[in-house]
């Protein structure tokens, strides 16, 4: 890799003794020390032009001959020293379609070189597209893609909720009982999609997918619930095909226990689920709480929620546990079934031991339910000192006796 940063610290600090010919020959010199790609290195770390350090190249071939040296001050002007009005006049045609903060002197924007010197144009300036970048270099813009560092809203007691998720984790594992992660990843049309990433391939024969997404009726979408089993590595996913309700998510934590929970804790009573704040299994919602009291009565369990505080759902486990190998399998492939999707999620393995297994949940989720204040009074929930909105528990309500 050519160390662009070392080439211009050593251009500037020996350009105020060299002339024209010497930043020539120490710009080639350069760019063959580099190899392969150093004249593009070497120009874009001092500015020379690509063409003079062609020409020193030869001359370093050619040492008997001495080149042409300007005088003083010779050679073209540049445009700004011909045009005074044209980085002003630029700097406004910038100001309207200028991104970011104000305040920092790094700024980009989203008008494309050939717009720009056409409104210059229309200005009286004469000026190419291909002069705009040395332009926005004198302005001192650069062209930048999206950062992901927002968080979304930091709760002050964010870290404390951590470390409350991290203990309880821990002493449930300690006592025996079972801590599972929870969340829906991303819905996933279903049919000749293309699907993000890429895979080995004969080259020349690319997978030919729609060229629209448009969602096909028949197949419509899949939508899978994963269950992350924390001190097992052991995943569980339910793919559903109808809505992503708080019915839907309590059914995927049923068809776990029935077919794996129950089996490796036997004699548990207890289970922990870790989850996000939103979604179908958000801390708010009303019948994520209504079905995992059904759920309750219906095994016996004490169960206990911890969510992750508001924009903190990247540090579920399940994304970096389960749902990140899973994109990772089947990307670059098309999901053209239902039965495709749960096979690739089945698939999934890696070296630390992981393993998967997947369902098709063909059943109907209404959306829209309601749920009466009766219903979460006669929840038997008991919330925790700590952030009760973020923390409780359900237990098993006592059996009516029979009319």
């Amino acid at each position: 890799m050519i160390d662009e940063t070392a080439i211009r610290l050593r251009y500037e600090a020996l350009r105020p003794s060299l002339d024209e010919r010497g930043r020539r020959l120490f710009a080639a010199a350069e760019a063959r020390a580099a190899g392969v790609g150093g004249v593009s290195a070497v120009a874009r770390a001092t500015g020379v032009a690509r063409s003079t350090i062609d020409r020193g190249l030869k001359e370093l071939d050619a040492p008997q001959s001495t080149g042409k040296i300007r005088r003083a001050g010779g050679g073209r002007l540049a445009l700004p020293q011909k045009d005074p009005t044209l980085l002003q006049d630029l700097q406004k045609l910038l100001e309207p379609a200028t991104l970011g903060d104000p305040m920092r002197p790094l700024l980009w924007v989203s008008k494309s070189h050939a717009k720009l010197a056409a409104a210059l144009r229309e200005m009286g300036h004469q000026v190419s597209a291909t002069r705009i970048p040395q332009l926005l270099e004198r302005l001192g813009d650069r062209r930048q893609v999206n950062r992901k560092t927002k968080e979304g809203a930091n709760h002050p007691d964010r870290n404390a909720q951590f470390e409350h998720i991290n203990a309880k984790v821990l002493a449930f594992q300690n006592a025996g009982h079972p801590a599972i992660s929870v969340d829906t990843k991303k819905k996933e049309l279903i049919g000749d999609y293309k699907n993000a990433g890429s895979d080995y391939r004969p080259q020349g024969r690319p997978i030919d997918v729609n060229v629209h997404d448009f969602a096909d009726k028949q197949l419509g979408k899949a939508i899978p619930y994963g269950v992350y089993d924390i001190g097992a590595n052991a995943g569980w996913v339910s793919v559903g095909v109808d809505h992503d309700t708080a019915e839907f998510a309590v059914n995927a934590i049923r068809r776990w226990r029935e077919l794996l929970g129950r089996e490796r804790y036997p004699a548990s009573n207890q289970l922990l689920i870790t989850a996000d704040g939103g979604g179908s299994n958000g801390s708010r919602v009303r019948l994520w709480k209504l079905e995992l009291q059904k759920f309750a009565d219906e095994t016996g369990l004490t169960i206990t929620v911890c969510h992750y505080p508001p924009g903190t759902s990247k540090w579920n486990k399940i994304e970096h546990r389960l749902f990140c190998h899973i994109t990772q399998n089947w990307r670059g492939r098309p999901l053209t079934s239902r039965l495709a999707i749960i096979e690739l999620i089945a698939a999934t393995t890696t070296n630390s031991g992981l393993k998967v297994r997947c369902e098709l949940d063909g059943n109907s989720y209404p959306k829209g339910v309601k749920v009466c204040d009766e219903d979460m009074a006669a929840l038997n929930i008991a919330p925790d000192p700590f952030h009760p909105e973020w923390n409780y528990t359900i237990a098993p309500r006592p059996s009516q006796p029979s009319r």
